[in-house]
């Protein structure tokens, strides 16, 4: 009922967060965060001899790139549930969260899209009635606006967590289970107010790919032991959350066509 309360169709996303757990870093079946090739950008392929200017490729002005920075942080789930944005790149072109048919869901499946359909056509009819029983500016105010702010820091939260400069992306000769739940990075969001209003999502996130099933408040006593058996595998960052989002927004722009 709170992710239909959010624009999120429980069942649907539970299906493809569910594969998106069990394919975390591949290229070629992960869900969400896939990131583009060399190749599906249009840049060439260095070569000896050759030399590329990336900066006519990604050199934009820190305003364009800051307005571009906050679309992302404000549409990008809604744009993923309705477009599959970010999602994978190997799926038919109009693949979304809605359609009971789409590749993303079983035939056993569809029943539960569409449940989780119905209960987001009763938020457009709750909305509606309550623009015209409370005024569209009271709804702005209360409902639209804070909706957006969630909708931030949950984007925010998890794109760092699948998004680093140091964390890879396997092909599939390359990948498995063990190294896909380790390509993620636990960070010290907001410090102690990211822990107590957070529940330490922020802070503990690779144990939760490597044990999706375990209940959050063992998070912290788990990562322990996960840190001492995985070793160097483990990634944690305390850069700043707001200068991580900024330099991973900018630096991890695609990945080479081949290779890890």
């Amino acid at each position: 009922i709170t992710h239909t309360f959010l624009w999120t169709p429980y069942f649907s996303w539970k299906i493809s967060h569910h594969r998106h757990h069990i394919n975390h870093a591949s290229m070629e079946h992960d869900e969400v965060y896939v990131p583009k090739t060399r190749e599906d950008l249009g840049i060439p392929d260095e070569a000896e001899g050759r030399t590329i200017d990336y900066d006519e490729y990604f050199g934009d002005t820190p305003i364009y790139t800051l307005y571009m920075l906050i679309r992302q942080q404000l549409l990008a789930f809604p744009a993923y549930l309705l477009f599959n944005v970010s999602g994978q790149n190997n799926y038919p072109k109009w693949t979304n969260h809605f359609d009971p048919n789409s590749i993303l869901f079983t035939k056993a499946q569809r029943n539960a899209v569409i449940l989780s359909n119905i209960g987001i056509a009763f938020m457009v009819w709750a909305v509606s009635y309550s623009c015209s029983t409370f005024g569209t500016a009271n709804v702005i105010k209360y409902y639209v606006i804070p909706w957006f702010e969630v909708t931030h820091w949950f984007i925010m939260i998890t794109y760092l967590h699948h998004t680093s400069p140091e964390l890879p992306h396997y092909r599939s000769k390359q990948w498995n289970f063990q190294r896909g739940a380790a390509a993620t990075v636990d960070r010290d969001f907001l410090g102690w107010q990211g822990r107590f209003f957070l529940h330490d999502v922020a802070h503990y996130h690779v144990i939760h790919h490597f044990f999706p099933k375990m209940p959050f408040y063992h998070g912290p006593e788990a990562t322990q032991f996960l840190k001492a058996f995985i070793g160097h595998h483990y990634a944690y960052s305390n850069q700043p959350v707001f200068k991580a989002l900024w330099e991973s927004y900018n630096k991890c722009q695609f990945v080479e066509n081949a290779g890890l």
